[in-house]
């Protein structure tokens, strides 16, 4: 097929937008060749390729302008819009979406996700650092762990800024888990709700008695 070539002009309100755009562009695996030049308020885009290759382009490229906008600008309601992908990338780590969604919740976070897009008034910044916060505790118990007891220990640990060691120790004296020493595993006795509900108790009693 011939060879084409279209120019598409974006504009963005300041630079972050345009850096998370142009960073967003650059992941791109097409076959379409994608130049993008930068320029005070907007990105000029010039693509290159057969008919077809030009407009799977512009298709990604008005996707990707649509989802960063989303998740840069809150909407009317004070709601950001963000997919787990892109948190995750933004911060360099993975944790379940239980995990976030859970750690949000006990943040007093209004949320709300239909298990493709996550919507909340953390701001973009904020939800990155606190995915970073979730994926170093992570790091540190994911060896001695089930999955269930890091959906307990992961957002308590973040949220009142806990030693994930001393959140284990705690759930081990209020009874909620024990050690198994054959697994090298701590595993719940209660389920996990119950485990969080305990847990938080313990916390707040603490905190009432200073």
């Amino acid at each position: 097929m011939k060879a084409g070539k279209k120019v598409i002009m974006i504009h963005v309100k300041d630079d972050l937008e345009k850096e998370e755009i142009m960073r967003e562009i650059e992941r791109l695996n097409l076959p379409a060749f994608i130049y993008v030049h930068g320029k005070l308020n907007s990105l000029k885009i010039n693509i290159q390729g057969t008919k077809d290759e030009i407009r799977e382009a512009m298709q990604k490229i008005r996707e990707i302008q649509k989802r960063v906008h989303a998740r840069l600008y809150a909407n009317k309601r004070g709601f950001y819009e963000y997919t787990l992908d892109d948190i995750f990338r933004g911060a360099q780590t993975t944790v379940s979406a239980p995990i976030l969604l859970k750690t949000l919740e006990l943040m007093g976070e209004d949320v709300r996700f239909d298990g493709v897009k996550l919507k909340t008034s953390l701001p973009w910044g904020e939800i990155v650092e606190l995915s970073r916060r979730m994926g170093d505790v992570l790091s540190q118990i994911s060896l001695q762990t089930t999955r269930q007891i890091r959906e307990v220990v992961i957002p308590v640990a973040v949220v009142y800024n806990l030693d994930p060691e001393e959140v284990l120790e705690r759930l081990m004296e209020i009874g909620a888990v024990e050690f198994k020493e054959d697994k090298f595993k701590y595993e719940l006795v209660k389920n996990k709700e119950q485990a969080l509900e305990m847990i938080i108790k313990n916390l707040e009693d603490e905190g009432n008695e200073d």
